[in-house]
């Protein structure tokens, strides 16, 4: 039996159907669908009905909900437990590629004084994985663009958040001879266009709201997708195209001129940044931490 089946059922429960529960669990129907049966084959008993509409669990389901919440917390408590024992003085950071890159560095610098003696460990990752990572519990904090993908009733349960940072992605090329961008939007001429791929955050956001505002007169050819952003800024920089980054990401090189905005009349996105804090953690080094943040930034 494996945690995230439990964990599964609890979403269902919530979600009251199974491609809600999938969104929220950020797996495809499918492989939600077979974790479910996974968890019925183990416990011998039929969870949901499933020649219903709309979804609905079984009086065996109904009841097992409890049985699973309480299980789902106690395997968590032991593991926050095991592992305080283990390195109690530590900061575990789940971060975007972009944020722990981008933002990170500079914002834990000036917490400094707050760590102390506290080891900080910072883990990247797609925002999907972190998601799931944070739910089951292996990080003390979550950092990341606001997005509605963490909008779940599950976060929220085991959740609390506080806006720590803003940031906007701007529309970036290298400069030409003239100092105008190399790559740009112009009547006739395909843009060279470097992207995040669009099943990531950043590439669903830049496509939704700014490459969808492009009048459609302007041409564009994608000629690289890369889900890491400095990845992208580095290809960017070698004038290998054109591509939307946050502007924290670019500072040194718009102001060194290796890099130059596009077009101002472009879409730019203003983007917020959250921490979540794991509810469960039960490190003192966390609730300080956390106490401190929301002295200096406000509650959400």
């Amino acid at each position: 039996m494996e945690l995230k089946w439990l964990e599964d059922f609890i979403a269902l429960s919530e979600n009251g159907s199974f491609s809600k529960a999938a969104n929220a669990r950020y797996v495809t129907q499918p492989a939600f669908s077979r974790r479910i049966r996974s968890l019925e084959n183990w416990l011998g008993i039929v969870l949901v009905n499933r020649d219903a509409l709309p979804t609905s669990l079984t009086d065996a389901g109904t009841e097992f909900v409890e049985e699973a919440q309480r299980l789902i917390n106690d395997i968590t408590e032991v593991r926050n437990r095991l592992q305080q024992r283990k390195n109690p003085h530590s900061l575990i950071f789940l971060a975007q590629h972009s944020t722990a890159v981008s933002f990170f560095p500079a914002w834990i610098q000036t917490l400094s004084p707050l760590v102390a003696d506290a080891v900080v460990k910072l883990v990247p990752g797609n925002i999907h994985n972190l998601n799931e990572a944070f739910l089951a519990g292996s990080g003390d904090f979550l950092l990341t663009f606001a997005s509605q993908a963490l909008d779940s009733p599950q976060m929220k349960k085991k959740s609390q958040s506080i806006q720590v940072g803003r940031d906007r992605l701007i529309p970036v090329s290298a400069p030409d001879e003239h100092g105008d961008p190399l790559h740009r939007f112009n009547n006739g001429v395909p843009c060279r266009l470097l992207a995040f791929p669009e099943e990531t955050y950043l590439g669903g956001l830049i496509k939704k709201s700014a490459i969808s505002s492009i009048p459609s007169h302007y041409q564009y050819d994608v000629v690289c997708e890369n889900e890491m952003a400095e990845g992208l800024k580095a290809m960017a920089t070698q004038g290998f195209g054109a591509t939307w980054l946050p502007s924290s990401l670019v500072k040194q090189e718009l102001e060194e001129k290796r890099l130059v905005e596009l077009d101002a009349a472009l879409p730019r996105i203003d983007l917020r940044i959250l921490l979540y804090r794991n509810r469960h953690s039960v490190k003192a080094e966390v609730e300080r931490f956390w106490i401190y943040l929301n002295e200096l930034y406000g509650k959400e």
